[in-house]
């Protein structure tokens, strides 16, 4: 039904081969994540390919009980185990795990397709974007008890700035950070007196979002959607503070995350051991921990959430690159489709408002961004028919620039054309004044002509 719908379907070319000698020595080791590194430089580097290697059923590469290794680049380990038909099952299961399906073509066109018939996720993702802007703010409410310190730049160059090179294929960011003082969450936390805590209930998270946006101030004057990473110091009458979940169980992480906004961390400061320590108390942030939530939290944002897999699959741990390959070519699928439906959204707008307004002038530069357009999204098309996945993602991008350029040229604005009917509305009573006395002259002018012709002509 989804193929109806969207009229997308995905289908893969699959092709069957024996081993070469160089690949029989890679996997002559004694891991699966040996052989994963070791078989990479002899695959193909084509974006969106996956290869698969079958393994005989004594092979001491999966460990017991593991059937299916997929590995952190474009290469996967099966067990032949089971015949033929548990083999197909293996590799049906694994390609809805490390490539593009229907599902991930529902959540793509989420924000085109009715409400009814998508999970409560599908509209959790950050929508397509050619660049975003991420914001790390430290909020400190009492910074005469609390003097925090994060290093926030190393944290960074050590942790985020590996995730942001491998999604620099998807779009351009840009990072920032501020420190806000006297910033509190807007909701007052209920005291549990069985652990001398505050608490923080699921039920009043969303109502944090909205007081502390406000003073962040970086959307205000952003060309492109901005992610929210927030480090909250509970102030001292209010500490320690805890997250609890739906079921009223402690957070693991004490964090939460909002769709498409980002996220917010609750960092407890230990209480002095003596009650005469002087104020403010110095804090180090351990960014290993902020910062292991804060990736975990990007890659939600970015739907890299990983499903429920079955017991005897093992997905190998992407590292500091924050994603794996595969998980790249599956964001890049998601936004070329993304990037394709919102060019024949904006074109289609634009042809609408043309219709509307007949006298509407169309500049050459705009007509020619429109050409660019459309000549961009039927290139992106048939390369992604093609399996080009690259080329066709640039393509997408380049028609979601062409569109957007004509669609919101100055010269096109609907308020510069004004309706028949409001044109007769301001220009009778201007010249309706002046015309009546031409009208009437123009009539007496033409009774005395008539009444010369009907008098008969004198004869000398």
């Amino acid at each position: 039904p989804l193929a109806v719908r969207t009229s997308i379907t995905s289908r893969y070319e699959t092709i069957y081969r024996s081993t070469t000698a160089q690949e029989e020595a890679a996997l002559d080791v004694a891991t699966a994540r040996e052989a994963d590194a070791a078989l990479r430089p002899l695959q193909d580097a084509l974006l969106g390919s996956l290869t698969v290697y079958v393994v005989p059923e004594t092979s001491p590469l999966l460990p017991q009980g593991i059937s299916v290794y997929v590995g952190k680049h474009r290469s996967a380990l099966v067990r032949i185990g089971g015949g033929l038909a548990a083999l197909r099952t293996r590799l049906q299961q694994l390609t809805q795990v490390m490539s593009f399906t229907a599902s991930s073509i529902a959540t793509a066109l989420s924000d085109r397709m009715p409400n009814g018939q998508l999970g409560s996720d599908a509209r959790r993702h950050l929508k397509s974007s050619l660049g975003y802007e991420i914001t790390f703010s430290l909020l400190n409410p009492d910074p005469k008890s609390h003097a925090v310190d994060w290093d926030i730049e190393d944290a960074v160059n050590r942790y985020v700035q590996p995730v942001l090179d491998k999604l620099s294929l998807v779009a351009n960011f840009s990072v920032d950070s501020q420190i806000l003082y006297y910033a509190v969450l807007g909701v007052t936390p209920r005291f549990d007196k069985e652990s001398s805590s505050f608490l923080l209930s699921a039920h009043s998270l969303p109502h944090v979002i909205n007081p502390v946006e406000a003073r962040l101030g970086s959307s205000a004057a952003s060309l492109y959607p901005v992610l929210n990473f927030l480090l909250y110091v509970p102030e001292r009458s209010h500490s320690p503070l805890y997250i609890q979940d739906k079921d009223g169980a402690p957070v693991s992480t004490n964090a939460f995350h909002s769709p498409r906004w980002g996220g917010i961390m609750v960092y407890n400061v230990e209480a002095p051991a003596s009650p005469q320590a002087s104020l403010p108390l110095h804090v180090d942030v351990d960014m290993v921990r902020v910062m292991e939530v804060f990736l975990a939290q990007l890659r939600l944002l970015f739907g890299l959430s990983r499903e429920e897999l079955p017991a005897e699959f093992l997905l190998e741990s992407p590292g500091n690159e924050g994603l794996a390959d595969w998980e790249l070519d599956r964001l890049l699928w998601a936004h070329t489709v993304e990037n394709i439906a919102t060019v024949s959204t904006t074109l289609t707008s634009l042809a609408q408002l043309l219709d509307k307004i007949g006298n509407i002038v169309i500049k050459d530069d705009v007509a020619s961004e429109v050409y660019r357009a459309v000549a961009s999204a039927q290139s992106a098309v048939a390369k992604l028919a093609t399996g080009h996945l690259l080329s066709a993602f640039q393509a997408s991008k380049e028609a979601v620039t062409s569109s957007e350029r004509a669609f919101f040229d100055p010269s096109l604005l609907h308020l510069l054309y004004f309706p028949d009917d409001q044109k007769f509305a301001i220009y009778i009573p201007l010249f309706l004044p002046m015309a009546v006395p031409i009208l009437l002259s123009l009539a007496k002018i033409v009774r005395e002509a008539r009444q010369r012709k009907k008098e008969p002509t004198k004869m000398d």
